[in-house]
């Protein structure tokens, strides 16, 4: 992701009367180009989840890690609250897994450059629970898949482009609109009933809520030619995201526990 700004600079301020000022000049800015190790490291963890799921069935002829990690109301009322998280990891077939990687993909390399290694796995992780709260609380259907995670990362990257806009200069336009429209066409598809759209739903709102408080604020700082994006965001203002953002979920777990 580039940034590009202009700013008007005079080679000769003791002659402005003898020389027009001299043209605005445009700076390309580029955030930190590392390795996205979360991302990759969650689609391993992901990919090997699945071949153990290939595995069982073919040597225990059942699905050993869906039994153990799949959402089920009445397992997690039980007390097995684990699996508030751990569908993330599972999956129900080889198209399933695919789009999910895919997604996180497309969405991830990106948004893991902006946000850094473990602020991205935070959200990861956020936008998996809430969004198995959440179908906790308003479905009693069997789930599993990591759509919940990815629709935090795609929550993530909308509120990401609403408070870095001036980053992305003319291209912020058709950059909200691809978002709007990805989170509009999946939430539509999540209607068939087959699919969990609470989870979508949840992990939308935990990756919105997660990125508001915690998300990456990078602005400019410096003289030119020496310019560099700095992110604003301090620690403490990530650690706060993260925990108001778990404290509201599990509060809400907990609730749909008692009812």
């Amino acid at each position: 992701m580039n940034q590009s700004f202009d700013e008007r600079r005079d080679e000769n301020p003791a002659s402005d009367s003898l020389q027009p000022a001299s043209a605005p000049q445009t700076v390309r800015l580029a955030l930190p180009q590392s390795a996205p190790y979360a991302t990759y490291a969650i689609m391993a963890v992901t990919i090997l989840v699945y071949i153990l799921q290939l595995a069982s069935q073919a040597f225990l002829q059942f699905d050993l890690p869906v039994a153990l990690l799949a959402k089920s109301n009445e397992l997690i009322r039980d007390g097995q609250v684990w699996r508030l998280l751990t569908p993330a990891l599972v999956h129900g077939g080889i198209a399933h897994i695919g789009f999910n990687m895919y997604a996180l993909l497309v969405f991830g390399i990106g948004l893991e450059r902006a946000f850094g290694h473990w602020r991205f796995l935070i959200l990861y992780v956020l936008g998996a629970f809430a969004g198995n709260v959440m179908s906790f609380l308003f479905t009693d259907a069997v789930s599993v898949g990591a759509s919940t995670a990815i629709f935090g990362v795609i929550g993530a990257e909308l509120v990401f482009l609403l408070q870095n806009r001036k980053l992305f200069s003319h291209q912020f336009g058709s950059a909200i609109g691809n978002v709007l429209f990805i989170i509009f066409v999946n939430l539509f598809l999540g209607l068939a009933p087959s699919i969990d759209n609470w989870g979508h739903i949840g992990g939308l709102v935990g990756g919105l809520m997660f990125t508001s408080f915690a998300g990456p604020l990078w602005g400019v700082e410096g003289i030119p030619p020496m310019l560099q994006l700095t992110d604003w965001r301090e620690a403490r203002e990530v650690f706060t995201g993260a925990a108001v953002t778990a404290v509201i979920f599990v509060a809400l777990a907990v609730w749909g526990l008692v009812r």
